[in-house]
């Protein structure tokens, strides 16, 4: 179990859709190196914030060089314009 002190903040930089009803939130670290995926049903989505904190397990190496920007350029978007805990 990973204490709180040990999560990693990521910040919202996708959100997409799936042919499965389900709605795919992508958060990334601020240098855009690693991601965190989240599914959710459309029906139970809830309030989406524009951060978060995950732990380190659970976040993926974003391998593609192009990827990797437009997460960092996206995440310093949102922590520039948002609060960790706005719902957006």
């Amino acid at each position: 179990m990973t204490s709180k002190s040990d999560e990693v903040r990521v910040w919202l930089v996708d959100r997409g859709y799936t042919d499965r009803d389900l709605i795919v939130l992508r958060y990334a670290t601020p240098d855009g190196d690693r991601v965190y995926r989240r599914e959710v049903a459309s029906q139970a989505i809830g309030t989406v914030t524009a951060a978060r904190g995950v732990s380190p397990d659970d976040l993926a190496s974003v391998d593609e060089p192009e990827t990797r920007e437009r997460y960092a350029d996206e995440a310093a978007r949102m922590a520039e314009r948002h609060a960790p805990d706005d719902s957006v």
